[in-house]
């Protein structure tokens, strides 16, 4: 009774916020009818490769332009929403505002593009220094939230950076790819686990793919059966 009274009492103080602009909302994790209507939820059509959204579907089994060029080692980006205004900024209170909790409100959203046959979650590693300095790895706190959906069993510490990257923002496509060429590996108790395992790859936001294409190729040359990239938001062409 006493622990009712006090919930109640700290929802009237604190009352739940929406984790895009924090007005007062309905429940946690809620958006607020505007932010809400501002997001742009992806999902098919789209590249039977990299699951890129098509406006239409061509045909079963098209893929886009870059895909029939160069298919991915992997089997998909699948991304909750395209990156815009309410993304980044969820993005950026969980990656630099310390807003963890933001992590789960992510992962709800992003549950209904887990594959059915997904066993393992692995998040995209960040190198130690980098870990020390923020005290999270905001992909992990994904992983994990993810993993409460259905994902997967959580591979921790199983795919790591084995040395620093710069920061990849600045940076042309071809660029970005040679900077973290090799930056990732498997470590050798993580290998049998990973064998012949459909893994998925969560990260938080999806650029040029550069950092995606470099974890899911050590995951393969590991051994994992197949990898499939789950993220937040997806930066699509033409965007700003």
């Amino acid at each position: 009774m006493l622990a009712a009274t006090l919930r109640t009492a700290a929802t009237l103080a604190l009352p739940p916020r929406c984790p895009g602009c924090g007005v007062p909302v309905e429940a946690d994790g809620r958006f607020c009818a505007g932010c809400w209507g501002e997001l742009r939820f992806l999902a098919p059509p789209w590249c039977a490769a990299c699951c890129l959204p098509f406006d239409h579907q061509p045909h079963p089994g098209a893929m886009c332009d870059d895909c029939l060029r160069r298919p991915p080692r992997h089997a998909g980006v699948r991304a909750a929403v395209s990156y815009g205004p309410i993304a980044r900024r969820l993005a950026l209170k969980l990656k630099y505002g310390g807003r963890m909790g933001v992590a789960a409100t992510m992962a709800a959203l992003m549950a209904r593009h887990v594959p059915a046959d997904a066993e393992l979650v692995v998040p995209v590693p960040l190198h130690r220094w980098r870990l020390w300095a923020r005290g999270y790895n905001q992909a992990a706190l994904i992983a994990a939230a993810v993993a409460r959906h259905g994902g997967g069993t959580v591979l921790r510490g199983g795919l790591v950076r084995t040395r620093r990257t710069p920061v990849l923002r600045a940076l042309s496509g071809r660029a970005r790819a040679d900077a973290v060429a090799g930056a990732f590996a498997v470590t050798a108790p993580a290998r049998p686990r990973i064998a012949g395992r459909h893994v998925l790859l969560v990260d938080d936001v999806h650029t040029s793919g550069a950092t995606a294409d470099a974890c899911a190729a050590a995951l393969l040359d590991a051994g994992a059966g197949r990898v499939t990239v789950l993220c937040w938001a997806r930066v699509l062409p033409g965007s700003d």
